[in-house]
């Protein structure tokens, strides 16, 4: 049988072991959909799993890496045939399912979305899960009904993949963005993207009141923890926020205050089991209102061997925007 390059992780005495292999076509797992990959990227979930951090790898051995684009090899699902281009986000993968850094991906053909017109495999990796859960965030707060006139929109984590994606999409549909971020150097960065006003994330560190002063419609939170309950305190009149990740922990130190007195809402945005008809929404709407030019800045390109050193970068905080992952 076939062998082909892939980022193994397995189980060692004390933690996880993970390195550059070849690995064996034959130990693929179930699924109808046989793609060639061409690029992945690096996501904060990434960082966790290559370096053992947290627990998010349940099988061993895996192949880590959460999403991936490239070309079909062979289907026997009815919506795909070979020399499709596709893009794989999510359920699982790097997780429970073998994942994208690799040469070869064997995946259920439900969990594929086309490549959007307009987009090349490269632009959606740099664009990945970090830049998708962003416009599942923006869908949500528009569903919501929020709108540029309604008011600024906060964004935290602003010089991370899902701030950055953030940012310039808010920008471009005209919002007031203000960024919140912990390093000060990237604020020249941040205003590039499109950012109208940056903040030091020390001024969302405090412990939370019940109720602050009204400062945002809306706003798009990769940080969770107090940074969370400070958002939702400063929230305005029947605004919301979307929360989609935890970078300073799952806690929410809280009150309903917000919720009750301010009418204000949360936003739950999962993209890991995200249906696949909002999924495609998602994708069309990153074709049409993410601004390439940005995308190109916000974007560093590194090898399949690099991912480990940059999965430990990720979460020192040391990435600036998004990262792409050359398979092949």
């Amino acid at each position: 049988m076939a062998t082909f390059k892939a980022i193994r992780i397995d189980k060692a005495d004390k933690g996880t072991t993970v390195a550059l292999t070849q690995f064996d076509e034959a130990e693929l797992m179930d699924g109808d959909v046989t793609v060639r990959v061409e690029w992945s990227t690096l996501n904060y979930k990434d960082g966790l799993a290559l370096t053992g951090k947290a627990p998010v790898v349940r099988r061993f051995p895996m192949i880590a890496g959460i999403d991936f684009a490239g070309t079909v090899e062979a289907s026997s699902h009815p919506q795909w045939k070979a020399g499709d281009k596709v893009v794989c986000t999510g359920w699982g993968m790097g997780e429970t399912h073998l994942g994208a850094y690799a040469e070869k991906a064997r995946v259920k053909g439900d969990w594929l979305v086309a490549l959007p017109q307009g987009l090349s495999a490269r632009d959606a990796m740099a664009i990945g899960t970090a830049g998708f859960t962003a416009m599942l965030s923006v869908l949500a707060l528009e569903k919501h009904g929020l709108s540029p006139k309604s008011g600024p929109v906060v964004v935290t984590g602003a010089a991370g993949g899902v701030g950055s994606v953030a940012i310039a999409v808010l920008s471009r549909l005209g919002y007031h963005v203000i960024a919140s971020t912990g390093r000060a150097s990237e604020a020249d960065y941040l205003k590039n993207l499109g950012a109208a006003e940056v903040i030091d994330r020390s001024e969302l560190s405090a412990p939370a009141k019940p109720l602050a002063k009204e400062r945002w419609a809306g706003g798009v939170d990769s940080v969770g923890s107090t940074t969370l309950a400070n958002l939702l305190s400063m929230t305005r009149y029947g605004g919301a926020i979307a929360a989609c990740g935890l970078a300073a922990g799952m806690d929410l130190p809280s009150s309903v205050a917000p919720f009750i007195l301010r009418g204000v809402c949360l936003l739950g945005i999962d993209s890991v089991m995200c249906p696949i008809e909002p999924r495609k929404a998602a994708w069309q709407r990153l074709a049409s209102d993410l601004d390439r030019a940005k995308l190109s800045e916000i974007t560093t390109e590194i090898s399949l061997d690099q991912a480990p050193e940059w999965g430990a970068k990720i979460l020192a905080g040391q990435v600036r925007g998004r990262i792409v992952v050359k398979i092949l």
